[in-house]
């Protein structure tokens, strides 16, 4: 851990990370909360949000991914918390005119330039940090955003309930052109003419072969979409999980996410610690079983205790799975196809939790909650079957 802590470049792309995190939850709250005082909570203008925070990941990971394998890394950094900065405060010109709507517009950009900019902070940590190193990494930065699920949400709501939505936003933009000039001190980093000169489309055919030609990213890619499958069947339904199971009240529901949030945090703790010590099919295997377990204990239970217990237990294993499912399109991927299978495969993942949430609701209603958190924690089972086909390199 001294020896990642002694990184430049792993240092520099946290303290970013962190100041990232930081805008993202101010940029949730604040545009959640006035959304709501906008429209008098109307459900279609909330559910908008999640549209134009998510439709960017779908439509330009993968282009994102593959120009950020063609562009110079450090350069798109900078450019993109930049032109976020940039676009933060254009927003603000149009919300000081009356276009209120234009708040969408913020979720939209950040989404939307974070599918460039992620990948290429992949491609540093690739080129710079040692591949042993690379699980702790990945761990750590889990770390911080489990610290920032628990108490991202504190600032946002404490900003914008004492300052509203015009000083979050230029919160939000400062900390964006911070986090672009902190950026300027990553080292000096080219790209190989010949990767220059091919057309995007041929690297885009180019990431895809390498995906069908590679036996442990499908297997990474088959269980993104089975594990945000089985999540998206059941995430939906937790405020259920407290009125109906428990007999409490919804407002409960905050302190199950927090219980969760600390959970993640330890497990992301343990997670930089000790996964390297482990290999990887047997971190998912193992986690696969203990998530496919914690799942259905959560339908079953009636005493509140020991929900919460599960909801701790549930997040601690989801933060290995998320180092172990993570680590291998940073480390067995070669350094020109980083920026292009994180834009293919990652996406998997948040496909599944869609598509699962899109069908929980008219399923719940079909054959009740249980079998539905049944059926959840099959597909576990079924992950975890899938993950012994994976092999350790």
């Amino acid at each position: 851990m001294k020896e990642l802590f002694g990184n430049r470049v792993f240092r520099i792309i946290m303290t970013t990370d962190i100041i990232q995190q930081l805008c993202i939850w101010i940029r949730n709250i604040s545009v959640l909360f006035f959304i709501i005082e906008k429209t008098d909570a109307d459900p279609v203008a909330v559910s908008l949000i999640t549209v134009f925070e998510y439709l960017p990941m779908f439509v330009f990971s993968y282009i994102g991914g593959t120009l950020a394998d063609k562009w110079n890394p450090k350069r798109t950094m900078i450019i993109g918390d930049f032109l976020s900065s940039v676009s933060v405060f254009l927003i603000l010109l149009f919300i000081s005119q009356g276009l209120w709507q234009m708040v969408f517009a913020a979720t939209l950009m950040s989404s939307l330039v974070s599918q460039f900019s992620i990948p290429s902070s992949n491609i540093m940590f690739k080129r710079h940090v040692d591949e042993k190193l690379i699980n702790s990494a990945i761990s750590l930065s889990q770390c911080w955003q489990s610290i920032f699920l628990i108490v991202g949400p504190v600032f946002g709501t404490l900003l914008y309930g004492k300052a509203g939505i015009t000083a979050s936003l230029v919160v939000i933009a400062v900390m964006f052109f911070i986090s672009s000039m902190v950026q300027l001190l990553l080292p000096d980093s080219k790209k190989e003419v010949s990767i220059l000169k091919t057309s995007v489309f041929k690297d885009m055919k180019e990431g895809i072969r390498y995906v069908k030609y590679n036996s442990g990213l499908k297997v990474i890619s088959i269980l993104y979409i089975l594990l945000g499958f089985a999540q998206g069947l059941t995430q939906p339904l937790a405020v259920y999980i407290v009125t109906e199971r428990l007999g409490i009240a919804k407002e409960y529901l905050q302190w199950l996410y927090s219980i969760f949030g600390v959970g993640l945090l330890i497990g992301a703790i343990m997670a930089a610690l000790f996964v390297n010590r482990f290999k990887i099919k047997l971190i998912l295997f193992l986690g696969m079983i203990v998530f496919s377990f914690t799942t259905t204990l959560e339908a079953l239970s009636t005493i509140v205790s020991i929900t919460s217990i599960t909801y701790f237990f549930a997040g601690a294993v989801l933060a290995f799975l998320q180092v172990a499912l993570s680590s291998p399109l940073i480390k067995s991927v070669s350094e020109e196809f980083i920026g292009r299978i994180s834009g293919l495969v990652t996406p998997l993942l948040t496909g599944g939790i869609l598509i699962g949430s899109s069908l929980s609701g008219v399923l719940a209603k079909q054959i009740s909650i249980i079998p539905l958190f049944l059926i959840s924690s099959i597909l576990m089972i079924i992950c975890a079957f899938v993950s012994l086909l994976y092999k350790d390199k």
